[in-house]
């Protein structure tokens, strides 16, 4: 594990509205990152903000009679009170309309301006006042429609501002492919190639202020603004003390991680490294885009009106649960899909009947003993063995997922070793070595479960904070300091400390009781002869489907998207397209040549405006999917069952 200083962002909000899971889910990640590094020793800053200019905020500000400053310092609350709630720490909160910062992004224009970096010209295009972007016409979708947002555009005509973005087109080329750990996952920075194909034209760095005047003043021309993204990303050195304290900046920069949404990948995967080679500064050492949370297919956002409060998620179900289920349950990277009967069934599985249970096993058997404290272990058997070496696995694991940013998987490996610990209790019987007296046997049973406990707690620490606490408390050792290095070291724990009940640690949830109005419902339905009938369907109906082998002849990956592939397949002497949602899954490279199965006479339908004639079959589980092939040689066009 490296030991230099760690230095982690979230993006900076827009104060326009309240935030939601989107918000919650990143600012969570970069907590939970940095209590992880602080416990491993290392220095640790985790900065984040509120992005405070431009047309969204004046447009937001006007809506609600205020003035633009009014509409930032009443929303900049919403998510200072939200990471309050969340429990969570960061070193340093920016606005963007703090002097500190101002002052910086006037000293890098005016910087850029006198190297004849930025230069003034007419500019005509297409501008998306919800993304605050400009584009070209080949840019957008049918007609008018913003390529980020698929909402109109307003043509404009106007002089403004420019930064020589173009010029650094060829290096920001080279340098992607020679940093391979500069954009993660690797398929964002395909993406950002993809998009650097190509001419890279030059950026608008400006807005009038007869057009916009909620924005930082150009320091060589009063009567612009600053551009909000060049205005915003300039956040991320500013608060680490660039052109204000030198030691400061040298200390933290070049930044660990920003971590961003994927949907502001271009932004921060071009705009911001050209900005700072144009100001010899050493670019962030990763820059990684999570997926999003999706409502069935749809991308939660405010405009779609399906999004989830996390405040209320909290309220209702507590902090550290709402916390596990955001880390658990996303493959960083990809998308997921957020509904409460996802989250309840996570949380009853996990949290109530694997680690709640556990704990209360443990200690309830502790606390029956003549003394209640920690004893002292005998000799190990076999059985425990086996599982001491399932808990200091999943330290290795978890040490493996922090580095790798695949927490989901360390959070797995520490859940399996709570399992083990279950099954561990259950092989060991513990109430017959009481019932037989079997002292000796029944000590070393209790003393390796709490110690189990004792690392497992420390190693969700980060994640469940406060209900972590709580298991430590239980073990008598709430007052000791957490250190990771003590988690790889098996038997830390000292025998002779008094053990406490602490209560239920997670309150299983009743299903029933949320689905109440469900269950009313069903029985004001008319009565089914069977429940499954419904779900039946006659020989005739399946063979309405035709399914037919299909061979794989070209592929590859349908832009402005990271899900999806554009197959031509050949079925029999027939050649066809197909669209299918599978490349983050399958690189273009590995499926040509396979011989798949799919749907042939599926109506033609437009995915992403290509033409898609047909659908493979695929079988998913968990984060794992793998297309429906033949055994064997079999020519396409042959026909399946």
């Amino acid at each position: 594990m490296p030991k230099s200083p760690f230095y982690i962002t979230t993006p900076i909000y827009y104060v326009n509205g309240k935030p939601h899971i989107g918000h919650a889910y990143t600012t969570v990640l970069a907590d939970v990152l940095t209590r992880y590094y602080k416990l491993l020793g290392i220095e640790s800053h985790f900065l984040t903000g509120t992005d405070e200019h431009g047309s969204k905020v004046q447009e937001a500000a006007v809506k609600n009679h205020m003035t633009p400053q009014e509409q930032c310092d009443t929303t900049v609350g919403n998510f200072i009170e939200l990471w309050k709630k969340l429990d969570i720490y960061y070193d340093d909160f920016i606005r963007t309309t703090e002097e500190r910062h101002k002052t910086i992004v006037r000293k890098i224009l005016q910087d850029l301006y006198d190297r004849e970096l930025i230069y003034k010209a007419e500019y005509k295009g297409w501008y998306c006042v919800p993304c605050e972007r400009f584009f070209t016409e080949k840019d957008l979708l049918e007609g008018n429609l913003c390529p980020e947002c698929k909402r109109p555009t307003n043509e404009l005509v106007e002089s403004n501002y420019f930064f020589k973005m173009s010029s650094y087109q060829e290096w920001l080329i080279d340098y992607i492919n020679t940093h391979p750990s500069f954009i993660l996952p690797s398929y964002r920075a395909n993406e950002t190639l993809g998009f650097l194909r190509q001419p890279l034209g030059d950026l608008c760095v400006s807005r009038p202020k007869s057009r916009l005047s909620w924005g930082i003043e150009l320091p060589f021309d009063k009567d612009y603004v600053c551009y909000v993204w060049f205005d915003a990303l300039v956040n991320y050195i500013s608060a680490v003390g660039y052109m204000a304290d030198e030691k400061k900046f040298n200390k933290w920069w070049p930044a660990s991680y920003h971590l961003i949404g994927k949907d502001i990948l271009t932004t921060h995967t071009v705009y911001w490294p050209t900005m700072l080679k144009s100001m010899n500064i050493e670019m962030p050492k990763t820059i990684f885009a999570h997926g999003w949370w999706l409502t069935g297919d749809q991308k939660m956002g405010k405009s779609l009106g399906n999004t989830v409060n996390p405040m209320d998620m909290a309220e209702k179900y507590g902090v550290d649960a709402f916390k596990y289920f955001l880390m658990a349950e996303m493959v960083l990277g990809q998308d997921a899909t957020f509904t409460e009967d996802a989250f309840i069934s996570k949380y009853n599985t996990d949290l109530a009947n694997d680690l709640g249970n556990f704990l209360n096993r443990v200690i309830k058997f502790i606390l029956k003993q003549p003394s209640p404290i920690i004893p002292e272990p005998g000799i190990n058997d076999d059985n425990d063995i086996e599982f001491k070496n399932e808990v200091m696995n999943a330290v290795n694991a978890m040490e493996t997922a922090l580095l790798e940013m695949k927490l989901n998987k360390g959070i797995d490996a520490v859940i399996a070793s709570v399992r083990a610990g279950n099954r561990y209790m259950e092989k060991t019987a513990p109430w017959k070595l009481a019932k037989e007296g079997n002292l000796e046997r029944l000590n070393s049973v209790l003393y390796n479960t709490a110690e189990a406990l004792r690392i497992i707690s420390g190693l969700l620490y980060p994640v469940i904070p406060e209900k972590a606490s709580v298991i430590r408390k239980a073990l008598g050792i709430g007052d000791e300091k957490l250190i990771i290095d003590d988690l790889r070291i098996w038997g830390k724990l000292k025998p002779g400390i008094s053990v406490t009940d602490t209560g239920v640690l997670f309150p299983r949830i009743e299903i029933e009781k949320n689905e109440e109005k469900t269950k009313e419902k069903a029985l004001s339905a008319p009565i089914q002869v069977s429940e499954n009938v419904v779900d039946m369907i006659s020989i005739d109906d399946f063979f309405k489907a035709k399914l037919k082998t299909a061979k794989i002849l070209k592929a590859e990956k349908v832009t402005k998207t990271d899900k999806l592939l554009k197959l031509a397949i050949e079925i029999g002497k027939e050649e066809r397209q197909i669209v299918a949602g599978i490349a983050l899954f399958y690189t273009p490279e590995q499926v040509i040549g396979k011989t798949i199965v799919i749907v042939s006479n599926l109506k033609p339908a437009k995915i992403c405006g290509i033409e898609s004639h047909g659908m493979l079959l695929a079988a998913k589980i968990d984060d794992k999917l793998k297309l429906v092939t033949v055994d064997g040689e079999i020519p396409s066009g042959a026909s399946v069952g």
